[in-house]
């Protein structure tokens, strides 16, 4: 008895060291015990990706103030009135373009522009306030300026100083009124003395003498605080048609374009231009179908893929005889929008103003126009206003004595 008693006590001390061995094992394998301490294990942590303002004013824009912003609009009258209103309530529209009709005197257009700043204060992204004021015969400044001299008298002087002097000029004239972006200047050749449109709107008649004058032109006006609209792309020089009237026709190749043309537009898309505007006019050996204005051939083939343009592309206005005498305008715009363009102008007509946002809304409701196309339009728009620091602050007053004045100051430096 005595014996077995031995053997049970050695059989559980056997077991006793075995179970402690045990744990002791499984402490080995990773369980943790109070002697010993983890590491804590410490997850790397990346910056956040920087945001683009731009971006996020676009998502947070509905589709009414999307297609608003791709549209530049005429007004009646002197004063804003209710139409005027509603595309700035409703539409949302990117902006105005005034006409002579639209400017009585200094403050009367002081004071309209002040009006439209005033009723856009609820929307999202400031207005264009659009001019055509070219100098000579295109000019729709109130009377109490001083004129401005036409392209073709300041391509003549051969002056680079003088016509920086000139540009300067014509921007602070029109930044003193409240206006932020100007149709200005033509690069157009006037190659074709039967053109009824260009004539001495053009610096001059071969290349060189265009790209001179109207490239430092165009850098004076930005300098003002204007974005500057160069025009008529491809090219108007070498036409015998008013596209106000009729739809121009240009029989020439791509390659007589190139070496002639195109030059100015050129140096303007390497200048980095603000805005590039198309025009009414059928070139048959690019595109037989379709007007420059509509032509995805034209715009983003030529103009953005092999010229390398990536700012602001812009129509003539969209009611003019080259487009509307051919064209339902609403399906135009889809069109022109399809083809490349950013902003479409269309001066005249309540109608035909609703008809294009209403056609250009459709096209997305339907899946005719995609939203990321609308997207990429209205971003080139947004940075461009960004760039010019736009809002809709009033201007209080201005001096026109003093832009006179500089004015005789630019006539003098030839």
């Amino acid at each position: 008895m005595k014996q077995r008693k031995m053997i049970m006590l050695t059989v559980v001390l056997i077991c006793c060291m075995l179970a402690a061995c045990s744990r002791n094992a499984n402490v080995n394998n990773g369980i943790t015990t109070p002697s010993t301490s983890a590491s804590p294990s410490i997850e790397p942590t990346s910056s956040p990706e920087p945001t683009d303002p731009i971006k996020d004013q676009i998502a947070n824009m509905s589709l009414d103030e999307k297609i608003g912003q791709m549209v530049i609009v005429g007004l009646d009258g002197t004063i804003m009135q209710a139409e005027a209103k509603k595309m700035i309530d409703n539409y949302h529209v990117g902006g105005f373009i005034l006409y002579k009709d639209n400017i009585a005197d200094a403050p009367q257009t002081l004071a309209l522009l002040n009006q439209l700043k005033a009723q856009n204060k609820t929307n999202q992204a400031p207005l264009w306030l659009s001019i055509d004021q070219e100098g000579g015969k295109v000019s729709r400044m109130p009377d109490e300026f001083m004129k401005l001299p036409a392209a073709l008298e300041i391509g003549k002087k051969n002056n680079t100083q003088y016509t920086h002097q000139i540009g300067l000029a014509l921007g602070n004239m029109v930044h003193a009124l409240g206006f932020n972006m100007d149709f200005a200047p033509v690069l157009d050749i006037n190659s074709n003395p039967k053109n009824p449109v260009i004539g001495n709107r053009s610096f001059g008649t071969n290349p060189d003498t265009v790209i001179k004058h109207a490239i430092e032109t165009m850098t004076a006006i930005q300098s003002t605080g204007v974005a500057a609209v160069v025009k008529h792309f491809p090219g108007h020089g070498d036409t015998s048609v008013d596209s106000h009237l009729e739809l121009p026709v240009v029989h020439k190749s791509l390659k007589e374009l190139k070496s002639f043309e195109l030059l100015p537009f050129i140096e303007a898309a390497e200048q980095n231009a603000d805005a590039v505007m198309i025009a009414h006019l059928l070139i048959p050996s690019i595109d037989n179908q379709n007007p420059a204005s509509l032509s995805k051939k034209i715009i983003t083939d030529l103009l953005r893929d092999e010229l390398h343009y990536d700012g602001v592309v812009i129509t003539d206005d969209m009611t003019m005889g080259g487009i509307t005498k051919h064209n339902d305008i609403g399906d135009a715009a889809v069109r022109s929008v399809l083809a490349g363009t950013d902003i479409l102008l269309v001066g005249h007509d309540y109608k035909q103003q609703t008809a294009v946002l209403e056609a250009l809304k459709k096209s997305v409701t339907d899946g005719a126009v995609s939203v990321s196309r609308l997207d990429d339009s209205i971003y080139r728009n947004l940075k461009l206003k960004m760039k010019y620091e736009l809002n809709d602050s009033a201007v209080k007053s201005i001096d026109v004595k003093a832009i006179n004045e500089q004015i005789k100051a630019a006539l003098a430096s030839k």
